[in-house]
Order: structure tokens, then sequence, then C-alpha cells
């Protein structure tokens, strides 16, 4: 006589709770739900490039955040002369070669002044980085709320944001940024009597390059709500009486995440490398505060004699800006696989 529940029966060293959930109906292994979120890091973590750009990222991020604990072990701060590596004889190059490169200072040191390039480089990295989030941070969160207000809103509103949009896009961005920013550090001198404020200064960098850069993520934003806006959850929204900031905070934003995502992870590299430029050309970060732009406008009267002194700052900050564009890119393919690298 058959019975018609019947034991089942599991592999030596197995339990029925370590089988994987089956369908009730077919007994096949029941497929698991996947946010869009853990999708995106399953394709990341199998892009070994975007792989290598993360884990270099996050080592620069690292070497920023611990740059006075590295600069108290060497012992010497980046604005900490170091007049014995100097070699008198030569006038500003220090003792030995290859940029005074040893034990006690570990990159060399900055000729005629002394500075240890270690320290300078690690702090100037950190400027590198604040510059360059903090300004890709304030342009996205004045890209998206454009956005959302011109694609949303439509009628004067979009036709009005539409058009500042064009004008900011339709500016040679570096040129007026470097006419804007010693007027407004001028400005700041003589309001603090003369004082040299490095946060002030950061803070117009930041804000200078943020106000040139929100139009890209505004045309982004924009784009994708005109679109949303006529999808059928927005109009049964609309039919539950669900107010305007509902709609744009609940409906349309949680939407638009990965473009904005994707638009800040390529804005940071930007933003870098106008940090350094800006610097370069004399208009950004001040010495003797540490800059990487600033290294490299020092460095290069330098090269003839030693081309070490460029050649450090330089390929750092190319390591840098090429794993932030790489890492971007990888989040690119991660977040919509059809515009995946060919």
């Amino acid at each position: 006589m058959t019975t018609q529940h019947q034991q089942v029966q599991t592999p030596t060293g197995t339990t029925p709770e370590a089988q994987p959930a089956r369908e009730p109906r077919t007994g096949r292994p029941a497929v698991a739900g996947r946010s869009p979120a853990r999708m995106a890091w399953n394709r990341i973590r199998r892009d070994r490039i975007t792989l290598v750009a993360l884990a270099v990222t996050v080592l620069f991020m690292v070497i920023a955040l611990l740059a006075p604990v590295l600069t108290a072990l060497t012992g010497w701060g980046p604005i900490t002369p170091d007049g014995k590596a100097i070699d008198p004889d030569t006038g500003n190059f220090p003792y030995g070669s290859l940029g005074g490169i040893s034990l006690t200072h570990l990159l060399g040191v900055e000729p005629g002044t002394g500075y240890d390039l270690f320290a300078r480089i690690v702090y100037g990295l950190r400027t590198s980085l604040l510059v360059g989030f903090a300004s890709a941070v304030l342009s996205t969160v004045v890209g998206v709320l454009a956005g959302l207000a011109a694609g949303y809103s439509g009628g004067w509103v979009d036709s009005v944001l539409s058009r500042v949009m064009d004008v900011m896009l339709a500016f040679p961005q570096l040129l007026f940024i470097i006419a804007l920013t010693p007027v407004i550090q001028n400005a700041l001198q003589t309001n603090t009597h003369g004082g040299t404020d490095e946060n002030l200064r950061l803070l117009v960098l930041v804000l200078n390059i943020a106000v040139f850069a929100w139009a890209y993520t505004a045309r982004l934003v924009r784009g994708q709500v005109l679109s949303l806006r006529e999808r059928e959850f927005v109009d049964a929204a609309r039919i539950m009486s669900a107010g305007r900031w509902h709609i744009l905070l609940r409906q349309l934003l949680p939407n638009l995440w990965a473009p904005v995502l994707i638009s800040f992870a390529l804005a940071v590299p930007q933003n870098i490398t106008t940090e350094a430029a800006l610097s370069y050309l004399g208009v950004g970060v001040i010495p003797p505060n540490p800059d990487w732009g600033a290294l490299l406008s020092d460095a290069s009267q330098y090269f003839l004699q030693d081309p070490m002194y460029l050649f450090i700052p330089g390929v750092l900050l190319l390591i840098l800006v090429l794993a932030l564009n790489l890492l971007g890119d990888g989040v690119r393919d991660a977040l919509d696989p059809r515009a995946s690298r060919s």
C-alpha cells in the first residue's frame, strides 16, 4: 500500500534546511528577486577594470584621510622646510639624485624651499579630492532640482530654466573661472584685512566650479523627467490626488538615481582636473598651501635639471583621474548594460 506523502531523503551530511527553496508546483529552485542596485553591483564585480579603478580610488581616499598620520610618521609637514637637505653649492637643489629621495624624504625635497614632497603631495591630494567631490555634490544637487522643476512644470518655467542652461553650457568655463576667482579672492582678502584664509579660498573654488557645472546634470534630469511624467505610475498618482511634491520626491526622483549617479561619477574627475589647472595657472590654491596643480607649476621650471619633480605629481594625478574616469564608466555600464564598453 502506498502513501500520498513520502519522506524526502537528503544526501549524507546535509539537512532539509540546507536545500534551496523550490517552487511548490514544478519542484524547480525558486528564483530569488534582486534589486537594481544588487544587479548593478554584480555587474561591477564581474568587471575587473572597474574593480581595479575602485580599489585605486579607495586607496587614494584613505591616503588623503590619513594625511596627518602619514606626515607625522615621516616627521615633516607640508610647509616645514628642511634647510639641511638643500645643497648650498647648487643654490636650489637638494643633495643626492632623483630630487633628493631618501629615507628621510620619501619622494624628495622641493627645490629652493626645502619642503618635503611626500607631505605636500599627500596634503595636495586632500585638496584635490575635497574640491572635486564637494563641487560635484553641489552641482549635482542644483542640477537635479533645476532639472526636476523644468521637466515637470513645463510652460514658462521650463522655457526660462532651459535658456539659463543653454547660456551656462555656452560659457567658456575655464576662462570665466580664471577671471572670477582672483576677483572674489581679493574681495575676501580685503574683508579680512589682508589675511589669507585658505578655507574661504577653497569655498570660492568649489562654488565657481559648481556654478558652471550644474547645467549638465540639469539638462540630463530634465530629459528624463519629460519622459517619466507621462508614465502610468505618475498618472495614477495624480488620479489619487497626490501633491506635486509627492510626485516629484516619491515618484520621479527614485527613478532618476541611475543617471544622476552616473553624472556625479563622471563629474568628479573633471572637477579635479579643473582645480589642478586653476592652481597650475596661479588662480586656485595659493602657495605655500599644498596642491598638485601648484606642484606641477613649480616643477615645470626645474624639468631640465631634474624631471623627477614633474614626474611624480604628474603620474599620480594621471592615475587618480584615470581611475575615477574608469570607475565612472564602470558605474555607467553597470546601471545601463545597453551602453557597455564595445
